[in-house]
């Protein structure tokens, strides 16, 4: 583990070293109180908040409704929460959003698709920490170059925008320099998959696909239904909807009248995070994003009870590699 005395504090209230990942549409107030209630962080993007000045009014709920069960429940005190901020260009919101989460002290922020100074040392203004996702190895020495605290590895199989690199190569050329903060992200949806992050040396796992298929989750019922009925195999990976290659469900993609065995390639520089490129459907709306862990996933349950079976998973995975370990340690 990596936890500086600072970073000790932040996440001294978790009760499974899991990051929830943040999803567009899908995650809102109520995903992200119930997650960091449950003792995972929980986060959403700042561009799920529409009009601009509904992130003032949800960062004011979550503030006020975790402070209230930390009142009532101080055995059990909630789990902090993020914020994930797109720092891209085609992001005119930035500089508004960041202001607000200011005027909140958001305790993390997620910053993805581009690597920025200024964006790092507003949220250290405030006393908050920056995790800053990354697909290979180059970008990682970027951000933390540029002043992230930590990094988010987001390797193959993962939900959205993936990366390609396998997790054990990603999580080795990574950890042979930097000792900071890891989140592993990656077709993680079991307690096995988590300590098996921890064996890579990751200090959490980065989970995002089985919280679509939960009560508390801003989805539709089609979806939590697909992601419950899909495997690793009914996904699709596609830069058709974004300009950047993600993983999305099969099922959607036939739905919205295409073929996902012949997609054609989208043109990276029309970037974009919904409006589906030159086709009607709008990716994360339409086009449904997901992982490849999701044949762990076997109903649609609220968050406290998806937690509280991770956390059996978890446990249990621990005390098999102890057993199945014990005669190669002496």
């Amino acid at each position: 583990m990596a936890h500086t005395p600072e970073t000790a504090h932040l996440f001294r209230n978790l009760r499974l070293p899991v990051i929830a990942s943040p999803m567009f549409i899908v995650s809102g107030p109520e995903l992200v109180i119930a997650q960091c209630k449950a003792g995972v962080v929980g986060s959403f993007p700042s561009l799920n908040a529409r009009p601009a000045s509904q992130l003032d009014e949800w960062l004011h709920r979550i503030t006020e409704e975790l402070a209230a069960h930390d009142r009532d429940h101080p055995e059990a005190p909630a789990a902090p929460y993020a914020v994930n901020q797109i720092v891209h260009r085609s992001n005119g919101r930035l500089d508004e959003d960041m202001a607000v989460c200011a005027k909140w002290k958001v305790p993390l922020t997620i910053t993805s698709l581009g690597a920025r100074e200024d964006v790092y040392a507003a949220a250290h203004g405030w006393g908050g920490i920056v995790l800053h996702d990354v697909i290979d190895d180059r970008f990682a020495r970027k951000a933390i170059e540029k002043g992230a605290d930590g990094l988010i590895a987001v390797a193959t199989g993962a939900g959205g925008h993936a990366g390609v690199q396998s997790p054990f190569a990603l999580m080795q050329e990574i950890r042979s320099w930097f000792d900071g903060l890891i989140a592993l992200s990656g077709a993680i949806a079991h307690g096995r998959s988590i300590l098996s992050a921890q064996a890579l040396d990751a200090d959490f796992a980065y989970i995002g696909s089985a919280w679509i298929a939960t009560r508390e989750a801003n989805a539709v019922e089609g979806y939590k239904q697909a992601i419950v009925d899909g495997r690793a195999a009914d996904i699709v990976n596609s830069n058709l909807f974004t300009g950047i290659h993600g993983n999305y469900l099969r099922a959607s993609i036939v739905a919205a009248g295409m073929d996902p065995d012949n997609l054609p390639e989208a043109n990276p520089s029309a970037m974009n995070f919904g409006s589906g490129g030159d086709t009607a459907a709008k990716a994360w709306k339409d086009i449904w994003g997901s992982g490849q862990g999701i044949g762990a996933v076997e109903a649609v349950d609220t968050v406290a009870e998806r937690v509280a079976m991770l956390t059996a998973q978890y446990r249990d995975a621990v005390a098999t590699l102890a057993t199945c370990s014990a005669p190669f340690l002496g």
